[in-house]
């Protein structure tokens, strides 16, 4: 395992891309000298053409033009094409299975499980545990966006009415940050992602907290808070399970307050970063597709501190 490289995955493009980028830079640098003898021996006078030189001009020709070529690409073919069935999702099975729904600009995630109820949905964080093959099922809602992590694995699109399927594994715990990696509109440079790979048992306890409903509140300010989410437009965009609150427009927000980053991994997730990413969303991630909810102060502190308690 590479130093960069947190998956095998990712080592094995890791080694090809390296193997490449070598040769390239090797038959690159003969090129050039070659140029540079041809050009000073072109200043030289020419010999008159004889059948002899005839003959070995032709031999150079195959030589060069031919064997050499064949001897570098051939097996640079052969190694690409056991790479492509290294990381072929269909090599294994997977040991879980989430689908990634890629959207202007931010990324739902939703687990699979085979038992009904156990599946459920957030966003912008992929939790995996480590070792573990996890099946990426990717499509996308509106135009396409594409999924690379360059620490686990290559990149893969999502498009629009059609699934894709990739596949990724860390072998080490960590957080690894994640991109679109096709252009996609306004805030395609702002439409990050993180995978947070995690221990077996701090995955599955992750998983079970996120599994639960919103706590119902156990105080009034809480409450007072909730009242106010629920009576404004952010519940009409957001889900809350556990609350009347069921939109599917924008992310869902049942553990919000648990992620590491908002709006897509372009702010931390502090008190400050969501206060402001409340009040005026236009105003740190132009075009997005949160507006700007007009609210009096109340509101604003109410909402605010709700929020911070879904955990």
């Amino acid at each position: 395992m590479t130093d960069w490289s947190a998956g095998p995955a990712a080592e094995r493009i890791g080694d090809l891309f390296w193997a490449m980028t070598v040769l390239g830079a090797v038959i690159f640098v003969i090129f050039c000298l070659a140029l540079a003898y041809a050009l000073w021996r072109g200043r030289r006078p020419v010999d008159p053409p004889t059948p002899e030189r005839d003959r070995k001009s032709t031999r150079m020709i195959l030589l060069l033009g031919g064997v050499i070529p064949a001897l570098v690409l051939v097996p640079l073919f052969l190694w690409t094409v056991q790479t492509l069935g290294a990381i072929d999702p269909r090599a294994e099975r997977p040991d879980l299975v989430v689908d990634l729904v890629g959207k202007q600009w931010w990324w739902e995630v939703r687990y699979r499980d085979s038992v009904a109820g156990n599946h459920f949905v957030t966003a912008n964080e992929l939790h995996v545990p480590v070792g573990r093959r996890v099946e990426l099922r990717l499509t996308a809602t509106d135009v396409i966006h594409s999924f690379w992590v360059p620490e686990l694995h290559g990149k893969t699109d999502l498009i629009p009415g059609r699934e894709n399927v990739t596949w990724i594994q860390a072998d080490r715990p960590g957080v690894y940050a994640g991109r679109c990696a096709e252009y996609c509109g306004m805030q395609h440079a702002a439409m990050g992602l993180l995978v947070v790979a995690q221990p077996q048992e701090e995955f599955d306890a992750w998983a079970a907290g996120q599994r639960r409903a919103a706590a119902t509140p156990s105080d009034s300010l809480t409450r007072r808070g909730r009242e106010a989410f629920l009576g404004s437009a952010c519940a009409l965009c957001h889900r809350v399970r556990g609350t009347p609150a069921g939109g599917n427009i924008g992310p869902d927000l049942t553990h919000v307050a648990s992620r590491r980053t908002l709006a897509s991994a372009l702010l931390p997730n502090t008190p400050g970063h969501l206060g402001g990413w409340i009040s005026n969303p236009q105003a740190l991630k132009p075009g997005s597709r949160m507006p700007r909810v007009p609210m009096s102060r109340e509101e604003f502190s109410l909402i605010h501190h709700y929020l911070q308690t879904l955990e």
